[in-house]
């Protein structure tokens, strides 16, 4: 098996575990610990409880002093999932990652993971995964957590699944966008 066939089994792998346990805004204990273990694994040293369930983790290399910040929505929606042929399947009823969440935490967990393999980088880079995107709420909580003045960053980026987007497509624009 390629090295990028293993890497994209084990973005579905996240993904899939991720999306068999949704849980809803605020109640992310299960989410946060598998997302804080593999980050972990990884060697990255993680703060939790950030705003409630959030959490966030660093890597530094080099000199400088710029920081980015890479950006993961947590919570699932209340939605029956109508599909249970799904191997991974939510296993829990009357909850379901409806909107992609489980997919912007494999895609962070990813960034993580290349970047603490190929740490050929100058700077810090921050995985922010935020709960309670759906309600609104869990980004409120977060800044009142202090999160940027404990760990500032000059930018932020965040990744948002998109169908209809041919596959390998980024779509962007300079400054604010899907920030709500």
């Amino acid at each position: 098996m390629s090295s990028s066939e293993s890497f994209k089994n084990l973005l579905m792998g996240w993904r899939h575990h991720l999306h068999q346990h949704p849980e809803t805004g605020f109640e992310e204990y299960k989410t946060a610990e598998f997302v804080t273990q593999t980050l972990l694994d990884m060697g990255l040293e993680v703060t939790t409880g950030i705003g409630g369930t959030g959490l966030i983790a660093s890597i530094s290399r080099g000199a400088s002093n710029k920081a980015i910040a890479i950006r993961a929505d947590m919570d699932a929606l209340n939605i029956c999932e109508a599909s249970n042929e799904r191997y991974y399947a939510s296993q829990h009823q009357g909850k379901m990652h409806a909107c992609g969440h489980d997919g912007h935490m494999a895609m962070v967990l990813g960034a993580a993971k290349l970047l603490t393999d190929n740490p050929d980088f100058d700077g810090t880079v921050r995985f922010l995964f935020q709960p309670a995107e759906e309600h609104g709420r869990g980004a409120k909580a977060m800044m009142a957590d202090r999160v940027f003045e404990r760990f500032p960053v000059d930018a932020i980026f965040g990744g948002h699944n998109m169908p209809g987007i041919p596959l390998g497509t980024i779509a962007t624009r300079p400054g604010g966008i899907m920030a709500s």
